[in-house]
């Protein structure tokens, strides 16, 4: 009877219920919105950052990322792919080797980072093959060939077809020299990257480097960011069998990790503030209309009614209140992400900024369980717990 009564009276005043209704599902529609937004943002600078180079995970040996030493490698790292790709979201692993050398074009020479990739299997991680500007990526057939970032190559004075000597130090400290052929020049939209990275196949790499078979890398690619965070634990595991450890993107990333933390932070102050705004101005229209209905009450009590069944009335009105409110602004909040999940939202001028680190120019907004319910959740949860002042009252 009590939640009867509830629900007619909140449209005794159907005015005074449409606006808080429709005040309600306005902010609801903005949180369901722009957590979607933003958290997929997120989604999206993570996994395009995450392809160009690094993977979505990586094993290494312990201590490398901080001292990367051409000593410290995995000494049996096909044993360690095999039961990588066997952990659930993980799709597939290349393995990698890195060296510092010294890049020579006649008089000219510059330092470069050297990374030896699989060229069968770095594709499956890594879409630096894609960016490929001028001449091809690496092959399996390739030997003796070289792809240089646009800016290395710039510096260098290479054209496609030139020769490039390479001098480092191998793994058992003699000198690593060979002669390859630039085959590729590479433009990644990131500066950093593209003046300082070289590519070459991993068997030259390890009979010029002398690493006997051994790598520095394992990197692996997952469905998503989510995906391999559910892995993770099932990761850490296996590296430890393995005398290694593994990095997640936000140890490969950090400064990404810490401007989203940063960025998220500020959000969800934004976030706050909208629910508590929302949350008092719908209490005190609810306080203000308990206020009216002296009359109403003094009758109910006339004929029997108890105050705590009056009491439970009244916090039933704004519960029915809030979940109806909160229920429009899900259905619409949804509509909404639905639509621009499909065409993306752009911002106009911004599209040189994100190719510097690697972000598409349209962003989209992914819907989750949590992204959808949590602010219309905290909504309805405080009114339901701050609604005790009109119930007492």
């Amino acid at each position: 009877m009590i939640m009867s009564l509830a629900w007619r009276n909140i449209w005794r005043q159907p005015v005074r219920t449409t606006l808080s209704v429709v005040g309600m599902a306005f902010a609801s529609l903005l949180l369901v919105f722009m957590a979607s937004f933003q958290f997929g943002a997120y989604d999206t600078m993570k996994s395009s950052m995450l392809k160009i180079s690094d993977g979505f995970g990586q094993f290494q040996p312990v201590g490398y990322k901080d001292d990367p030493e051409i000593e410290k490698v995995i000494a049996d790292p096909a044993a360690l792919m095999a039961e990588a790709e066997q952990i659930a979201g993980i799709t597939a692993s290349t393995l990698r080797s890195n060296g510092f050398g010294l890049l020579a074009n006649g008089e000219r020479s510059f330092a470069a980072a050297i990374v030896a990739v699989d060229p069968g299997r770095e594709h499956k991680v890594s879409k630096l093959d894609t960016m490929v500007e001028r001449g091809r990526a690496l092959t399996s057939d390739d030997d003796a060939a070289i792809v240089l970032g646009e800016g290395l190559a710039r510096n260098l004075r290479l054209e496609l077809g030139d020769q490039v000597t390479l001098l480092g130090s191998g793994l058992d400290g003699s000198v690593a020299a060979d002669v390859l052929t630039l085959v590729g020049i590479f433009k990644s939209g990131i500066p950093e990257i593209d003046r300082t990275i070289a590519r070459m196949p991993l068997q030259r790499f390890d009979d010029t480097f002398a690493m006997y078979g051994a790598v520095h890398i394992v990197a692996l690619s997952a469905d998503s960011v989510p995906a391999v965070e559910r892995a993770e634990p099932e990761l850490r595991a296996l590296a430890a069998r393995h005398g290694l450890v593994y990095l997640n993107w936000g140890e490969l990333q950090p400064g990404v990790k810490q401007a989203i933390d940063f960025d998220l932070v500020t959000s969800l102050l934004m976030y706050v503030t909208l629910v508590v705004v929302v949350v008092f101005i719908i209490l005190n229209t609810l306080y203000m209309s308990v206020l009216e209905r002296t009359r109403e009450f003094g009758v109910l009590l006339a004929i029997g009614m108890k105050p705590g069944q009056i009491g439970r009335m009244v916090w039933m009105e704004m519960i029915f209140l809030s979940l109806f409110g909160n229920g429009v602004g899900i259905v619409l909040g949804m509509a909404l992400t639905g639509y621009f999940t499909q065409v993306g939202i752009s911002f106009a001028g911004m599209e040189e900024i994100y190719a510097q680190w690697g972000l598409p120019s349209r962003m989209y907004p992914t819907m989750t369980f949590g992204r959808v319910l949590g602010g219309p959740g905290a909504v309805v949860a405080a009114i339901g717990v701050l609604g005790i002042i009109p119930y007492r009252r």
